[in-house]
């Protein structure tokens, strides 16, 4: 088994409330610390954008693809999606391998 690496990049609809958003995402933290995940970072653009960029940046990691199979497919996750729909306007999901550049 080898670790998960994901670069997940999330849009908000415009209307959308970050505090809510950001309840949103301690609940998903939560969730995914059951099944052994984590949001490793999260970045967010410093000012409003026009809309092509995302919202946040997070980089998610899982123990293996079993347990991110298992978040996804988990009640609490799919509980979450009127409030994620609600919210989040795009999701892109990209899986990745680290890779070490210090000196």
């Amino acid at each position: 088994m080898s670790e998960l690496h994901l670069i997940v990049r999330l849009w908000l609809h415009p209307e959308a409330n970050v505090a809510e958003f950001e309840e949103f995402e301690r609940a998903v933290a939560q969730i995914l610390q059951n099944h052994g995940g984590r949001i490793e970072r999260a970045f967010r653009t410093e000012e409003p954008t026009n809309g092509n960029e995302p919202f946040e940046i997070h980089l998610v990691s899982f123990p293996d693809d079993e347990a991110f199979k298992s978040y996804r497919s988990d009640e609490l996750t799919l509980a979450l999606a009127p409030q994620r729909e609600r919210l989040i306007a795009r999701t892109e999901i990209w899986r990745g391998i680290e890779v070490n550049y210090e000196i």
